[in-house]
């Protein structure tokens, strides 16, 4: 058994985004991420291979898919479901605090 917080060991800097693995197997990986003012590299877009599951549990962000006018902004308790190949990026998350998401990558049944 392993028990913990969502909210402890958060560093004060965060010179990068911070990525970490919860549970993984060779079904799904479950991450906890934590920005503070990050974005996706300008021109870069994620294509995962895999569904993404995400709420976002502290802070704000805002998503951008490709295609679709505007950003797809997201505050505490608001999650999305980004389909396996559905190009997106992280547009911008809160400067002023940590933004947490928690992460659930799988393949669809």
């Amino acid at each position: 058994m392993i028990t913990s917080n969502i909210y402890l060991n958060i560093p004060e800097e965060l010179p990068n985004e911070l990525y970490e693995k919860i549970i993984c197997n060779s079904s799904f990986k479950l991450e906890r991420i934590i920005s503070k003012g990050h974005s996706t590299t300008k021109g870069q877009w994620y294509d995962q291979g895999k569904d993404e599951w995400v709420i976002l549990l502290k802070g704000s962000a805002g998503i951008a898919i490709e295609g679709e006018e505007g950003n797809v902004v997201l505050k505490p308790g608001d999650y999305m479901h980004l389909p396996a190949h559905l190009r997106h990026r992280v547009e911008w998350t809160d400067p002023a605090t940590e933004t947490v998401w928690l992460a659930l990558h799988y393949e669809q049944e």
